[in-house]
């Protein structure tokens, strides 16, 4: 009998392009927790991710508004995102963080650089684009416009987070200027 033909290194590489290929693009997200929830941003949307420093409240300001941080000269919003999605004031621990990101501006501004206090940060995962699936209308803590999709993750879903819906800058004022007139 003869012995199987060990496949040959350009046969390999060919049949990892053509898996590849057939699997579609990937995208990388970066998980997070805040709160219960399970979350995942786009890396492409990471700045850099901070331990928590000390932040300068801002009078006036809603509750999802933890201050404004100096980030190498420039002035950068630090947004809680469990106040932000009504789960109440982040309480911080060792694993809090600040994601420094930047999300799609509107009108009157181009993009928005902001910081977003998380209660932890865990790992970059590598996901194929096709197996982000649409989020159910119900079982998620999170209003749905904030909502890009969900993704299957160690047994799991994570929430895939919008952005540039969670930080759009004419939500963000028109909320604070509401809290301002309450």
């Amino acid at each position: 009998m003869n012995a199987p033909a060990a496949r040959d290194p350009a046969d390999r590489l060919h049949g990892a392009r053509l898996e590849a290929s057939q699997a579609g693009p990937s995208q990388q997200l970066l998980r997070l927790a805040v709160g219960r929830e399970n979350l995942a941003v786009p890396i492409s949307a990471v700045r850099e991710i901070l331990e928590v420093g000390r932040l300068t409240p801002l009078p006036q300001t809603p509750d999802f508004v933890r201050g404004v941080m100096n980030l190498r000269g420039a002035v950068v919003p630090v947004i809680d995102l469990g106040a932000r999605f009504g789960f109440g004031a982040s309480t911080l621990g060792r694993r809090s963080a600040i994601i420094v990101v930047e999300a799609r501006g509107d009108d009157d501004f181009d993009r928005l650089i902001a910081g977003v206090l998380v209660d932890a940060v865990f790992e970059v995962l590598e996901v194929d684009a096709h197996r982000i699936e649409a989020a159910p209308h119900l079982g998620v803590g999170i209003a749905s416009e904030f909502i890009a999709g969900m993704v299957h993750v160690n047994g799991s879903y994570a929430v895939l987070l919008n952005l540039d819906q969670t930080l759009s800058p004419a939500a963000l004022c028109q909320l604070i200027a509401d809290s301002q007139n309450a």
